[in-house]
């Protein structure tokens, strides 16, 4: 969980404490557990795909039930008290908000999460598991980092999870909000900024 992610306090925290902190904080935190985390920024490159993502998501809902919802909306996860803000989030119909927080929705139909190299296995792991508590999700997006590829979790009719991956030319059907997604489309000018990237590294 820690990497791009730092652990703000080593003492333990109430969600309302929580609030008050993220509500006078220039910084983004994440809260699980009385714990709170802070967020760092991201790489040019992973900057790139977000907006590339959230472009075409958006551009796919115009005029549709479903409405996009950028980083800045927080998710709650009233089960495992997650609250964290993913690269996006897809509510189809009104937004339900969170009993303890009137700014975080607990109703999300579909999650994107762009990896990391400091976040990939908890975004793959730990986090997909708080995910799996939303009884609204039906679908969680992760975009790989390290080559043009798209993770689809799917849920089942029977309760479980079944992955698929598509790559760089493939389109990405997301049946849950009536979009199919170009792989290529969402990794459009990231292959030269990831090398510009490298190369100053």
């Amino acid at each position: 969980m820690l990497g791009a992610m730092s652990q703000v306090a080593g003492r333990r925290t109430s969600y309302p404490d929580y609030l008050a902190m993220e509500g006078g904080s220039l910084d983004k935190h994440e809260f699980c557990d009385g714990m709170v985390i802070a967020i760092a920024g991201g790489t040019l490159s992973h900057s790139l795909l977000k907006t590339n993502l959230t472009v075409a998501v958006g551009s796919a809902l115009r005029g549709r039930p479903c409405r996009p919802f950028d980083a800045d909306l927080r998710v709650r996860v009233p089960a495992t008290t997650l609250a964290t803000y993913p690269d996006l989030t897809v509510i189809c119909g009104p937004p339900e908000r969170d009993a303890e927080d009137h700014e975080a929705a607990v109703n999300p139909t579909a999650l994107f999460e762009v990896l990391s190299k400091s976040t990939a296995g908890y975004d793959r792991g730990e986090k997909f598991d708080h995910y799996q508590q939303l009884p609204s999700l039906q679908q969680y997006v992760i975009i790989d980092y390290t080559r043009p590829h798209v993770d689809v979790y799917t849920r089942l009719p029977s309760g479980g999870w079944e992955r698929r991956g598509y790559g760089e030319d493939q389109r990405v059907p997301l049946p849950s909000i009536d979009v199919e997604l170009s792989v290529a489309e969402i990794y459009s000018g990231w292959a030269e900024v990831r090398d510009e990237e490298s190369a100053k590294a």
